[in-house]
């Protein structure tokens, strides 16, 4: 199947209310205006992301968010055994909207662990793959305390995350405090959005386009705020009623995700557009 365009894309230059963001390769890209922005449904079959958030050796957390080295090799080789190749969320974005995203895999880790840079990238880059890791902007160097009853992890610092973008691996938003984003108001949103970025892109030195939203919670309301903060696409779950450039959906991988049940997961994305 030939994916569609992704719409909604970034506004031409010179458009009233627009101002450029400077590219790493000089270019400019504008940022979207204030006002509401269109948020129409994607065309055609999402391209398939896995969403991941830890990757660490010891006791398995209550929220099952971590996955042990060993399994998340293996989860790679299954990949690349398929003729898949894992990329960041930016990249299968643009691949998506040329119609070049087949055998591509987007792999993204929520929250912005410490053992990043330790267990993961490793693997990745054994494989010849990347990925996107979204950082809580306002907590680099601090732990998870957002999870009451999982084991406290540290966060990459902000010295972490800006040799991470060296090294080629996106760094997105996940927000300023990982706050829920539903039900915020307009000044609350605006400060998750707009303020998180602006912090990111003054440790990575360049433009920060991708958000995530904590919990994967998402409605109108945040949408409208990431898109009008001049983010180029925003990253859900599967459990989105709807799917926009805004809302993008991932699967979440696990622990107990073998090939077995990534195999499922593929089929039922193929299937239905979205991973369950």
């Amino acid at each position: 199947m030939v994916a569609e365009p992704l719409r909604g894309g970034v506004q031409a230059p010179g458009e009233p209310g627009v101002v450029a963001q400077p590219q790493p390769d000089g270019s400019a890209s504008p940022r979207r205006p204030a006002g509401p922005v269109e948020r129409p449904a994607l065309e055609g079959r999402p391209p398939w992301a896995l969403m991941y958030h830890s990757v660490d050796s010891g006791p398995q957390d209550p929220y099952l968010l971590t996955v042990s080295p060993q399994r998340f090799a293996a989860q790679l080789g299954w990949l690349r055994r398929r003729g898949l190749r894992g990329v960041s969320m930016r990249e299968l974005v643009r691949a998506y909207e040329q119609q070049a995203a087949d055998g591509l895999v987007g792999l993204t880790f929520d929250d912005g662990y410490a053992d990043f840079p330790r267990q993961v990238l490793p693997l990745l880059r054994a494989h010849g793959f990347t990925a996107t890791l979204y950082v809580v902007a306002g907590r680099m160097g601090g732990h998870n305390a957002w999870d009451a009853d999982a084991p406290r992890k540290p966060l990459v610092t902000i010295d972490q995350v800006r040799q991470l973008a060296d090294a080629g691996v996106e760094i997105g938003s996940h927000g300023l405090s990982h706050c829920r984003m539903t039900g915020l108001a307009a000044d609350e949103l605006t400060t998750e959005t707009r303020r998180s970025r602006e912090a990111l892109e003054s440790v990575v030195r360049g433009p920060v386009t991708g958000f995530c939203y904590p919990y994967g919670a998402v409605d109108e309301a945040a949408e409208q705020a990431v898109a009008a903060a001049g983010y180029d696409y925003g990253a859900g779950i599967c459990h989105q009623s709807a799917t926009s450039r805004w809302a993008l959906p991932r699967c979440y991988v696990g622990e107990r995700d073998g090939g077995l049940r990534l195999s499922a997961k593929r089929v039922r994305h193929a299937l239905r557009g979205w991973s369950a």
